[in-house]
């Protein structure tokens, strides 16, 4: 028996979202990255400079006038200072801090990827792998590093990385995961109708639909990547930046201490300016 108009009509997915708003999962979604967040103009900046400038000159007056010792908070001149002149005995850590977290986040990236990959194609794994996920995720897992230390080395780079992707592998794979499955249907179904296969689908379709919920994962565990790796060396190393911060706390030397903290906030700054960049680049479609 052949259908009515009506009813093959009911059947065609349409595509027709003029008159309705959507909010897609993405960069603008989750973060401040959107194209209305972005330095637009050299007067945008020069503000962003003076307010700056501002708030250093004044938290410089008021430790002058208030009398505030020197090891409870230095001058903003004092830190620079310290970071000038101690920046060659800074380096080293640093870039032990940087390299903890490149090799352990890249590990996490890339497990966290592959692992919502298989989720969204395998619902039953993801049944098998939700309750670890959950774990890791609500872990601390700087809680490991003492444990992992003394099975690896005090000194060794295992532990920090092993933390640093337990750290930032679930929180990649949370928002994959999540982008993937907030493709369209309809593009999905009309792709099954022309004898599209699995694979091509999600390469054609789920990931780069997904791929603005991607980058918000893989900066958001970048992100937290690099607090990871700093709580993994002032509990169990000997270098690092982390371990720096407790080293000059120790010792009251407070310029050095807000010195760390200043290189850390600029290794901060730049996976945030990273990923927007990337988001900027590869995912500037969604606006």
């Amino acid at each position: 028996m052949s259908r009515s108009d009506s009813d093959i009509a009911n059947t065609i997915p349409t595509f027709d979202n003029a008159n309705e708003q959507h909010h897609e999962v993405g960069l603008s979604g989750m973060t401040a990255l959107s194209s209305s967040g972005a330095i637009r103009s050299g007067r945008d900046a020069l503000i962003i400079v003076l307010i700056a400038v501002g708030l250093v000159a004044g938290l410089e007056l008021w430790i002058e006038l208030s009398g505030t010792r020197s090891y409870v908070l230095p001058k903003p001149t004092a830190i620079a200072t310290a970071l000038y002149e101690n920046f060659g005995l800074f380096w080293p850590h640093a870039f032990s801090t940087v390299r903890v977290l490149a090799v352990g986040y890249s590990i996490g990236a890339v497990i966290g990827l592959f692992l919502a990959a298989t989720i969204t194609q395998m619902p039953f794994v993801e049944k098998v792998i939700t309750p670890y996920i959950l774990l890791l995720v609500t872990t601390p897992m700087i809680a490991l590093v003492p444990l992992l230390s003394t099975q690896l080395g005090y000194d060794s780079l295992a532990p920090r990385i092993i933390v640093v992707a337990l750290a930032s592998g679930p929180l990649v794979m949370i928002n994959a995961a999540t982008g993937f499955r907030r493709t369209d249907l309809g593009k999905i179904a009309l792709a099954k109708s022309y004898g599209a296969s699995t694979l091509q689908i999600f390469t054609k379709i789920r990931f780069p639909l997904a791929l603005p919920m991607i980058i918000v994962g893989l900066m958001v565990g970048a992100i937290f990547g690099l607090l990871t790796a700093v709580g993994a060396e002032m509990v169990g190393s000997s270098e690092g930046l982390g371990n720096r911060l407790v080293y000059y706390s120790s010792r009251v030397q407070m310029d050095n201490f807000f010195a760390i903290i200043v290189i850390l906030a600029v290794i901060g700054i730049t996976d945030y300016v990273l990923f927007f960049w990337i988001g900027k680049k590869w995912a500037s479609w969604e606006s």
